[in-house]
């Protein structure tokens, strides 16, 4: 009797870990398709290279009113599993749809819901997992890993499939994918209640916790108002926004050079390896480096990645440049999970989860795939080279973070004015 409660913490954290592997692994089955190939779909549907970009870019704008509000209502009401399920099937809905469409606007606006949906489920599903890694003393990136294995093995079968069968089978994977996500959205679990680990072994102790008010604006005030924050955000969203160039017209700019889909699927599947092994070990590289020094890893990196892109190199050298992306995406990633753990209250981790995803995955990753479509059309690859500028932009944010955050929350439960 006395090792039944042990037994029980046990399969429950295991538990807890399998579903939302199980769930990253479905998700990153459309990201797999959608990000390195959606332009590629877009362009034999006949758009210009700046249409391709506002497709890409508008879904990204948008973000940063819904995800927000979508983040503060299941903050609010505990219901991120409800609303990752419905967003899902939505997703479902709105791809069956794009599938079936011709002509910019009506593309521009399925596309753009399409994309909101299931990026949408993303920071709600990071809400779970870093309330499991909390709660339950989880390791967050054996659980993401899944995410990034399946959107390999995604990229080599949606790479194969265009060269055998077309671009036009691209929205058919998205489909598939979407599917495969609602149908694994049932098994997440409800996202556990964070308590302090002195509450672990006796959590009858734990006192009551209070529901945030004001649907989450009142926490996301807090973290608006706090420089550290603020500046967090700008580390992460210019090394996570720098993309921008890459995601959009990578798999453009390589087939421009003579470069097959196979080999970009392999480019991909190369950058990806990297970031499963990072998320492998990810325990320990916290431990030995801390989330802020991953900050500034990242965001150097990811000034040498792109600046090196802008000369256009050859497929010898892009094979160590993909690695980099181990940092430049991995690092920076995972650095925002941990920083969001330890600096962010309980009350407020699905607010942060949201602004960080609006920043980052939103307005700069918008802001800077618009420019790239613009810079593209008239420099080509150079265009790269703006990246890299705006990656500089966020090591200066690491370096404010690291001079100013003293590595605990920004603040407690019972102030009412962050750090």
């Amino acid at each position: 009797m006395q090792d039944h409660k042990p037994r029980t913490a046990a399969a429950a954290r295991t538990s807890y870990s399998l579903r939302l592997g199980f769930f990253y692994g479905a998700l990153f089955l459309i990201l797999g398709v959608h990000l390195p190939y959606l332009p590629v779909w877009l362009d034999v549907r006949g758009l210009s290279a700046v249409e391709i970009a506002i497709v890409t870019a508008a879904p990204l704008f948008l973000r940063i009113f819904i995800t927000p509000t979508i983040a503060m209502l299941a903050d609010r009401t505990g219901s991120h599993r409800t609303l990752i399920n419905v967003l899902a099937w939505t997703a479902v809905v709105l791809a069956v749809g794009l599938s079936q469409l011709q002509g910019f606007w009506l593309i521009l606006l399925f596309a753009m819901l399409l994309a909101i949906a299931f990026s949408t489920i993303m920071p709600l599903t990071e809400t779970i997992a870093v309330a499991g890694v909390r709660t339950h003393g989880l390791d967050y990136g054996r659980m993401r890993l899944w995410g990034s294995i399946t959107f390999v093995v995604a990229g080599f079968i949606g790479g194969w499939l265009i060269d055998h069968v077309g671009a036009g089978v691209v929205i058919g994977c998205i489909i598939a994918g979407v599917i495969v996500t609602a149908g694994f959205g049932w098994m997440l679990p409800e996202c556990a209640t964070a308590r302090p680990d002195r509450y672990r072994e006796n959590p009858a102790e734990r006192p009551e916790r209070k529901a945030p008010s004001g649907y989450g604006l009142r926490e996301a005030q807090k973290l608006v108002g706090s420089p550290i924050f603020l500046a967090f955000l700008v580390a992460v969203g210019a090394a996570q926004g720098a993309h921008g160039m890459f995601y959009t017209f990578g798999a453009l700019s390589w087939h421009a050079q003579g470069i097959s889909t196979a080999w970009v699927g392999t480019l991909w599947a190369i950058a990806i390896a990297g970031e499963v092994a990072l998320f492998a070990y990810s325990g320990n590289v916290i431990r030995r480096w801390g989330p802020v020094t991953l900050m500034l890893a990242a965001t150097g990196a990811a000034i040498a990645r792109w600046a090196l892109m802008s000369l256009a190199p050859p497929l010898t050298a892009l094979i160590p440049l993909q690695m980099l992306h181990t940092l430049t995406y991995g690092g920076s990633h995972l650095a925002a999970m941990h920083f969001i753990a330890r600096a962010v209250p309980e009350s407020a981790q699905g607010t942060a989860q949201a602004l960080y995803a609006s920043v980052a995955s939103g307005v700069v990753m918008g802001i800077s795939t618009l420019a790239s479509g613009w810079l593209y059309a008239r420099v080509g690859s150079q265009a790269y080279l703006a990246m890299a500028a705006l990656a500089a932009v966020g090591l200066v944010g690491a370096i404010i973070v690291r001079a100013r955050w003293s590595g605990g929350l920004l603040w407690s439960e019972s102030e009412e004015r962050p750090a």
